[in-house]
């Protein structure tokens, strides 16, 4: 499901790369994966902002897409992230 080769060859930067690669690491079968930012940003050592950057230059190279998910109650969960 992953695309690792397009991550190598891309003109991404680190910060991009590395949060690809631990998405893909928890994504299931079918690339769907659902951390809290703040969980990858404690995982991998990073800001939350600087995860919140990787995850848009993610979005923009097409290689992840993101869905907004919602409790019952109407409040927000953690996103929902696919990868491409």
């Amino acid at each position: 499901m992953t695309n690792f080769r397009a991550i190598y060859s891309s003109d991404l930067n680190h910060r991009a790369r590395v949060v690809y690669m631990y998405l893909a690491d928890r994504a299931d079968r079918d690339g769907k994966c659902w951390p809290a930012i703040k969980t990858i940003a404690s995982e991998l050592n990073l800001s939350r902002s600087t995860v919140k950057r990787a995850l848009d230059d993610l979005c923009r190279a097409k290689l992840l897409t993101k869905e907004t998910r919602w409790r019952e109650n109407g409040g927000l969960t953690s996103n929902l992230y696919r990868i491409s």
